[in-house]
């Protein structure tokens, strides 16, 4: 892949400040940033002489395994290897995360999964020690229909949304919401449906239906799919709702509880030095909030501090401190992390050298340098992810036909197509149509003067006859630029061909197409090409134009290490 810097938008937002090194942005995240390789060293360092303070890495390894064995019947050497070093002492990780997706989810999920990867090696190589990646999978979350979807390309119009239904009861953890076989039929004969017929849709399909075969939940499904695109890169994968890591975050959920006020203020004081610079909050603490979630009959509910107690908004939970800390160590499993509180478990529970964050999320996660250090921690080094728009060789060829950049299509495609369609216009139809309409107007005046003069009772009658004429004359307007549409409608497709590649549903691509889509266009070639980006710890986005193609615009298999 060839690639070159391509303007997404985010110029004035907080990730891009941070992204291009301003200190003010940096001094929020501890002064330190991902492209000073003394940062990484430092924390490096300081995760060294704080070892004894995190989980136990012995039992996290067998967590860890056990969820690796569920994944897939025959093992990764490398994933092993890295699970290994994770149960024991020195190894360190780079972690970045997801809520789990339909089919392996949109495109930035794997482009999340790369840089996780790529930033592990940077820091082995840099650091002369094994640095492990760790994709963090979100199963705790229990919004389902943000999970449940993708969007797929029909090979013609707008992506068409594929979607898995979601069982009827409370909104639990996805990862703790049953599947049956029939919905995970429904949704596969969609997918087989809507995805356009190539060579590479068999396999692809064939690969889907077997880690859905036994009606998983959408989590475990989701991570059988990542592991097996990603096994070779040695990620390792970790759902965050597996009650063999709840068990290990017993300590740290007794911390939340017993430091709940102090979280809290140091959240404010956290989002106060953000507004200064600037910026908007991202996701904004609750004064009284716990920043905890329960899981009762009635789903995961999110609690808040009643003076002592722990309650819910609606009073249909209600906990004391000391319920609540028997349950951190008794039954971690009945708590889980919000948002603002999941990147202290993480710490807690992995040795993070570094992790990978989106825009959003590094918006938030500049919040939160007041709440690390309230539990005499520090902040990880922040990776900003990799962020691309790929450049289909059928679109490359279309924005040469029309002397049009791909960002030109992405900032402003709709005026584009729109202005190259008036331009076909050499008889200047609204010109035309806007003469007649005025002149008519000015013809039927006299009319309305002598039709008031005989009758005044017949004014609002010859008014409305013009109104009638004008709409009839709007009419034949409308007709003759649909006929001249017509006349244009193969190159019109061409322009939503470009329109629906490179910002599908007036959104970034990334965030839309899920990553079956192109893997069911050009191969697994597709995902291999990525590895050869060359890593830029600094993020930003990124065009990606295939550097080699075959005939018909099929990928070629390209190794790199």
């Amino acid at each position: 892949m060839n690639t070159t810097p391509f303007n997404d938008g985010t110029a004035q937002s907080l990730s891009e400040a941070y992204r291009r090194g301003d200190d003010q942005v940096a001094a929020l995240f501890g002064s330190a940033h991902c492209k000073d390789i003394e940062a990484w060293s430092r924390r490096a360092a300081r995760l060294d002489q704080g070892a004894g303070g995190r989980a136990d890495r012995r039992r996290l390894g067998e967590a860890l395994l056990d969820y690796q064995r569920r994944l897939s019947p025959s093992q990764s050497p490398l994933v092993l290897q890295h699970i290994q070093a994770l149960a024991g002492e020195g190894a360190l990780a780079v972690v970045g995360g997801q809520q789990a997706g339909l089919f392996g989810g949109a495109l930035l999920i794997a482009y999340k999964a790369l840089t996780v990867v790529q930033a592990a090696k940077h820091a082995s190589r840099s650091l002369g020690r094994t640095v492990v990646p760790v994709f963090w999978i979100a199963g705790e979350d229990h919004d389902f229909e943000e999970a449940n979807h993708l969007y797929v390309s029909p090979g013609e119009g707008e992506p068409r949304k594929v979607k898995l239904g979601r069982p009827e009861g409370p909104r639990h953890a996805v990862s703790r919401t049953p599947l049956s076989a029939v919905d995970w039929e429904i949704a596969l004969t969609e997918l087989a449906l809507t995805l356009p017929d190539t060579e590479f849709k068999p396999n692809l399909l064939r690969q889907i239906r077997l880690y859905a075969s036994d009606a998983p939940t959408l989590t475990l499904a989701f991570a059988r799919l990542l592991s097996d695109w990603f096994a070779d890169d040695g990620l390792v994968l970790l759902d965050a709702d597996d009650p063999a890591i709840r068990r290990l975050e017993g300590g740290m959920f007794g911390e939340l509880v017993t430091g709940s006020e102090r979280l809290s203020a140091a959240l404010a004081a956290g989002e106060e030095a953000v507004k200064r610079l600037g910026y908007p909050i991202q996701a904004e603490s609750a004064p009284d909030g716990a920043n905890l979630f329960v899981h009762a009959e009635q789903g995961r509910t999110l609690l808040f501090r009643q003076g002592d107690r722990f309650e819910d908004r609606k009073g249909g939970l209600s906990y004391d401190r000391s319920e609540l800390l028997r349950m951190a160590a008794e039954r971690p499993d009945q708590l889980s992390n919000n948002a603002l509180s999941r990147p202290l478990m993480q710490d807690y529970l992995l040795p993070v050298l570094a992790t990978v964050l989106g825009p959003s999320e590094i918006a938030y996660w500049a919040s939160l340098g007041p709440s690390f250090a309230a539990f005499g921690l520090e902040m990880p080094v922040i990776v900003p992810r990799q962020s691309f728009t790929y450049l289909e060789p059928q679109v490359e060829k279309l924005l040469g036909r029309y002397g049009v950049s791909a960002e030109q299509i992405a900032a402003d495609g709709e005026r584009l197509k729109r202005d190259w369609l008036a331009a076909q216009d050499t008889w200047d139809i609204g010109g035309r149509f806007a003469e007649v309409k005025a002149r008519f107007g000015e013809l039927y005046a006299p009319v309305l003067e002598t039709v008031s003069q005989v009758d005044k009772g017949l004014v609002k009658l010859g008014e409305s006859n013009l109104a009638l004429i004008l709409e009839q004359i709007a009419y034949l307007e409308q007709r003759t630029n649909g006929a001249l549409a017509g006349r244009h409608e193969s190159s019109l497709r061409q322009w939503d061909r470009m329109l629906h590649s490179l910002r599908p549903l007036g959104q970034p691509q990334e965030r839309v197409y899920g990553i079956v889509h192109f893997i069911n266009r050009y191969g697994m070639g597709w995902l291999s090409a990525l590895r050869c980006i060359p890593f830029d710890v600094t993020g930003g986005h990124r065009l990606m134009v295939q550097q080699q193609a075959e005939p018909g615009g099929r990928h070629q298999e390209v190794c790199c290490s």
